[in-house]
């Protein structure tokens, strides 16, 4: 089971989501607040079960409509993704994955 965590940054107040064994699933963009914060977790669960999967890292994709996860290649050329609200925000960003199996399994992972 997964557990949130605020922590305050200089750019403001972000939560990060660490699953069971202890590994940084997401981190979020910076809040302005705590309060505010947690409503972005709030709509964080809310958009996850039904936001769609744009694979970025596929030779073509379709782009899909907001709100979606994106799937993309890092610098590194590892695998992360980022969450996207109804107006195509970010709301939160992977680590990296070594493999887009696993970052699917993150996208699949956060969903739960």
């Amino acid at each position: 089971m997964g557990k949130f965590i605020l922590h305050r940054t200089a750019d403001g107040v972000k939560f990060t989501l660490r699953a069971g064994n202890g590994q940084v699933v997401v981190t979020s963009v910076p809040y302005f607040s705590g309060p505010e914060c947690i409503i972005g977790i709030r709509v964080m669960k809310r958009i996850c079960p039904g936001a769609y999967i744009e694979d970025q890292t596929a030779e073509t994709y379709a782009a899909e409509k907001n709100p979606k996860f994106e799937i993309f290649l890092d610098e590194e050329k590892e695998f992360r993704f980022c969450l996207k609200d109804e107006t195509g925000d970010i709301l939160l960003t992977s680590g990296a994955y070594g493999t887009k199996a696993s970052c699917l399994n993150g996208i699949e992972c956060l969903r739960r």
